[in-house]
């Protein structure tokens, strides 16, 4: 049965909609009454997303296909959402990608897709969303960003340092826009159950051989990250064992670090 909707929550635009951690925080706006614009590069399940949400929480959703990673896709985006006269109160960031190996055994291309995307895409999409919001004076925005962010992971270099870009750029905008009406939260998950996980995990004999209780749910972390979006902290990292980590490398020696993370991906030696 349909929930009614709930006007006075907006709208929200979800990138990375389409499955793992940005399909679960498209259900949780979607329960809270905000309608939604899903965004993804693959239409069917966009689509399908979209119509099923529209049933269940009695939202209005609308599905635009659309790859971040190529120059002007977020000014696109932007331009459509304006013709619509469509304003954004929520933007979620979710959209990402993962490679595990070693730098050297990586394309270039490889290289700059993660940058693409990861960095180029997401600042982009804040380039264009943010300062109607900061002009409307409301809004939200929710970066999904990583654990790694925090650390030193050979074998996911590019991509840890990726994610260290967006934790950085959060943590200056919340700075920035403070007074706005705008917020802005980096949401820092550990390893999650997402198909990228299992993508990852086809291609790397370390990745499938972790443990299920270091693995989180998708539905856990967007419901933390929605609940830190709503309360406009700037940073949220789900899990006990995810925040004991990121304590212990923030306290310990950029050295100490070093050394560990090497000594694990050589196999202790």
């Amino acid at each position: 049965m349909a929930n009614k909707q709930n006007d006075s929550s907006g709208t929200a635009l979800i990138t990375g909609a389409s499955s793992g951690i940005g399909e679960a925080l498209a259900v949780c706006f979607a329960r809270s009454g905000h309608n939604l614009v899903l965004v993804a590069r693959g239409a069917d399940k966009l689509k399908a997303l979209a119509k099923a949400l529209t049933a269940e929480h009695g939202i209005k959703t609308w599905a635009v296909p659309s790859d971040l990673s190529l120059p002007g896709a977020a000014a696109k985006l932007a331009a459509a959402m304006k013709r619509a006269r469509r304003p954004i109160d929520v933007l979620v960031n979710s959209a990402g990608v993962l490679e595990h190996g070693n730098f050297v055994d990586m394309t270039p291309a490889r290289h700059q897709q993660l940058i693409a995307l990861n960095v180029a895409g997401l600042t982009d999409m804040l380039a264009h969303f943010v300062p109607p919001m900061v002009a409307r004076g409301r809004g939200r925005v929710l970066n999904v960003a990583s654990i790694s962010a925090f650390q030193l992971l050979p074998s996911l270099a590019t991509y840890a340092a990726t994610k260290a870009y967006v934790l950085s750029l959060t943590e200056s905008l919340s700075e920035e826009l403070k007074g706005s009406g705008v917020t802005v939260t980096a949401l820092c998950p550990g390893i999650t159950a997402t198909h990228m996980l299992s993508q990852a995990k086809q291609a790397s004999k370390e990745l499938a051989k972790l443990p299920q209780f270091v693995i989180g749910s998708a539905e856990s972390v967007a419901e933390e990250g929605f609940d830190a979006c709503m309360k406009g902290e700037v940073i949220r990292v789900p899990g006990v064992l995810n925040q004991a980590t990121v304590l212990a490398s923030r306290a310990s020696p950029r050295w100490l670090l070093r050394r560990g993370s090497g000594a694990i991906v050589r196999g202790g030696e």
